[in-house]
């Protein structure tokens, strides 16, 4: 049944990033230590994941209209990229995913955030891995944006599969699940309809925005909303969040504002610069 589970003292700092392999630095790591952890690896695409950033300064031979006609300057900057192929994909993952379930405390949760490319593959291995009754749901995020082709319906959604280490015992906070506009609020009367509903396992929540405060620069940011709801409901208050694929940082950014501590591992430069930024740590 799920368990809600004490606040705990900080045995880890409030918030560490590591750069480097994260398999090592797994390896290293103290077994159930972690009480949930959370990763969104490459999607196996096989393209170079990138977001262009630009600079804009006011000229009046500049090319680009702003605001009252007037007239900017831009420049193309430095932007993260990566690229998004491996040789063998599942057996990358499976030692990193065999790492995950060790790392777990007899409570904690596991997700693995993957597109439908991957994630049949990846459910098989996780069934292996953690136990067939261990897996709990499997969460669809969608979402509206981006490109729309016109020789098949918009893959417009995200499989996150959330395993637990118990089949039983496991965090799970039902009362602080954020709740959701009623599709027809007039079905359900004005009380209910005020109240919301509680989201099922498919999730509307948008990408974030090109001109969002929350946004990073790095390609494939995701947004808080998304992981604020899973630390606040799958975790306790001071617990220890791990992401280990952490790019731009949104798990430990979801983590520090809800009173959580975090570490997170990345192999990119890029990425790590990002993530202290974002976090003022080191």
């Amino acid at each position: 049944m799920p368990h809600p589970g004490p606040a705990k003292t900080a045995a880890f700092p409030a918030g560490e990033i590591h750069l480097g392999d994260n398999l090592p630095i797994l390896q290293r790591l103290p077994s159930a230590s972690v009480d949930l952890i959370y990763i969104d690896p490459p999607f196996n695409t096989g393209l170079t994941q990138k977001r262009t950033r630009i600079t804009a300064r006011r000229s009046e031979s500049g090319t680009r209209n702003g605001f009252g006609n007037a007239r900017y300057e831009t420049t193309t900057v430095a932007s993260p990229v990566y690229a998004d192929t491996f040789d063998d994909y599942l057996s990358f993952l499976r030692l990193r995913l065999v790492e995950a379930h060790r790392l777990l405390t007899p409570t904690g949760s596991f997700f693995l955030h993957l597109d439908p490319r991957e994630v049949h593959y990846a459910k098989v291995m996780l069934d292996q891995i953690f136990g067939r009754d261990c897996f709990r749901n499997e969460i669809i995020w969608a979402y509206d944006y981006g490109g729309k082709p016109r020789d098949r319906w918009p893959a417009k959604h995200d499989n996150l599969l959330w395993y637990s280490s118990s089949p039983t015992d496991y965090t799970f906070h039902f009362d602080a699940i954020d709740r959701v506009p009623y599709m027809a609020p007039d079905l359900v009367g004005p009380e209910k309809a005020a109240r919301g509903k509680i989201p099922t396992d498919v999730w509307w929540i948008t990408v974030v925005p090109t001109n969002s405060r929350e946004k990073t620069g790095y390609p494939t940011q995701k947004p808080l909303k998304l992981l604020e709801r899973i630390v606040r409901v799958h975790s306790n208050p001071g617990d220890l969040i791990l992401d280990f694929f952490a790019g731009s940082g949104t798990t430990g950014q979801a983590a520090a504002n809800l009173g959580r501590r975090f570490l997170l591992i990345d192999s990119s430069p890029d990425a790590v610069r990002v993530m202290r930024k974002r976090l003022g740590t080191s």
